[in-house]
């Protein structure tokens, strides 16, 4: 018997003279080697047209073949040729009949597991997220039950269409431009979309698209497969939403708490040091003197404390007043030197402006304390889109990795989330710190 793996070849030169008959062919047709070899290949295929192989440089072909006991069988012969120290030769590979549908049947047995642990996919896929394909054009060709049910909308009414038709507006179009450049460029794209059903409600998907590449290497279709993440979004909003609220809460506080300092306390302060002053020429003028001090002092530091709680300025003319201020109490006080560029044309929502104040506030009270520098960049840049914050300690530096005890960052963190801007930390030991605020205009 044949080996389940051998190959049967047999190589012929140009007269059609057999060269060459391999040992698992021997054992199909029965001839030992020498017995055929020198001989025309007619022996073994007698109805067979040699000259055709001059025409082609491959051929394939089916033909009756005579085995050495005179019986009769039915081969597929397919041809190659192969030029060898300018010889030509033809390179006959052969399977019967039978060999022929074997391997198909397992062929196709192999291929039927496959549909089937496919369709089990398939099924997996299905039950478990959101699936849609679309072509190059982005047009749907494809959803599943899962994507029908979420979107309140039919399988009719979203093939042939694009997904503009679930857009909630939510998305500037360049989150789109950048989608489609991505997987326009062969690369899957990950993120998180908010999308709107057929009934006016939004969800929210946590999407993969993966492109489908030609031969060329160019997307030919688009997988998509979302996850539905409404309820985790809702409570980041709702999150959100107890910060701000916080926040707001916290910086009622202390306007509250300014007012009394500066209304209570420092009137008080105020009258005692005028009752002080009518006592010069009855008391001892050296205790009255000190006493004077003192309480020159104790309002010098109150009216600290209220800067610091809530600045007036932040409210009656804006930000960059109020940090220009900020930043020239800051360096006179504590003996920095403070580079502060800006340019910012309008007002910004209240709220807006009390986080980005608190941000720079916070940002260079820990370079003070922690930084070891004597210089600080600060610069607020308004853009077409954005307002760009940056504050630059060229300090020591930390490594961003490392566990922190402190609350600033996460303070600061907070407060950008609140605004939906973008808050970024960049330091390296003994290279200073970098603290990045983009915060996008309403």
């Amino acid at each position: 018997m044949i080996q389940k793996d051998s190959q049967v070849y047999i190589i012929i030169n140009e007269q059609g003279t057999i060269e060459s008959f391999n040992l698992p062919a021997t054992e199909i047709f029965g001839f030992k080697q020498e017995e055929v070899k020198g001989k025309k290949v007619d022996i073994l295929f007698p109805h067979f047209n040699f000259h055709l192989l001059h025409q082609e440089d491959s051929s394939a072909f089916e033909t009756l073949g005579v085995l050495k006991d005179q019986s009769i069988t039915t081969f597929q012969v397919n041809c190659s040729r192969l030029l060898l120290l300018d010889q030509l030769y033809f390179v006959l590979h052969v399977e019967t009949a039978k060999e022929q549908k074997s391997s198909f049947n397992k062929m196709k047995a192999e291929l039927k597991a496959s549909l089937s642990e496919l369709m089990d996919f398939k099924f997996a896929l299905d039950e478990s997220s959101i699936v849609a394909i679309t072509d190059q054009k982005g047009m749907i060709t494809y959803v599943n039950d899962t994507f029908c049910k979420i979107s309140k909308y039919s399988s009719e009414e979203l093939i042939g269409k694009s997904h503009k038709i679930i857009n909630s507006g939510y998305h500037s179009p360049d989150f789109f431009r950048n989608l489609w450049r991505t997987i326009g460029n062969g690369k899957v794209w990950k993120g998180e979309i908010k999308n709107r059903a057929k009934d006016g409600t939004y969800y929210w998907v946590d999407t993969t698209i993966v492109p489908f590449l030609n031969g060329k290497g160019k997307p030919y279709q688009y997988l998509a497969i979302r996850n539905e993440i409404t309820g985790k979004k809702r409570a980041e909003e709702e999150l959100q939403r107890m910060m701000s609220k916080l926040i707001g809460i916290q910086e009622e506080e202390r306007k509250k708490i300014s007012r009394e300092l500066h209304d209570g306390i420092g009137q008080n302060l105020y009258s005692l040091l005028i009752m002080i002053n009518r006592l010069r020429t009855d008391s001892n003028q050296q205790f009255i003197e000190q006493m004077e001090t003192e309480i020159s002092n104790i309002i010098d530091e109150i009216r600290q404390i209220s800067w610091q709680l809530r600045p007036s300025i932040l409210d009656d003319l804006g930000l960059i007043p109020a940090i220009r201020s900020f930043v020239n109490k800051f360096n006179e006080h504590y003996g920095l030197k403070t580079n502060f560029t800006y340019k910012l044309q309008r007002r910004l929502d209240s709220e807006v402006e009390t986080s980005i104040y608190r941000i720079v506030q916070e940002a260079m009270t820990n370079a003070r304390k922690y930084a070891k520098t004597n210089e600080i960049s600060l610069s607020i840049i308004e853009g077409e889109n954005e307002l760009d914050i940056v504050i630059d300690d060229h300090g020591v530096g930390f490594d961003p990795k490392a566990k922190r005890n402190g609350v600033g960052l996460f303070s600061m963190e907070e407060r950008a989330r609140s605004i939906e801007a973008d808050f970024q930390v960049h330091s390296q030991i003994n290279e200073g710190t970098t603290i990045k605020v983009k915060v996008p205009f309403q």
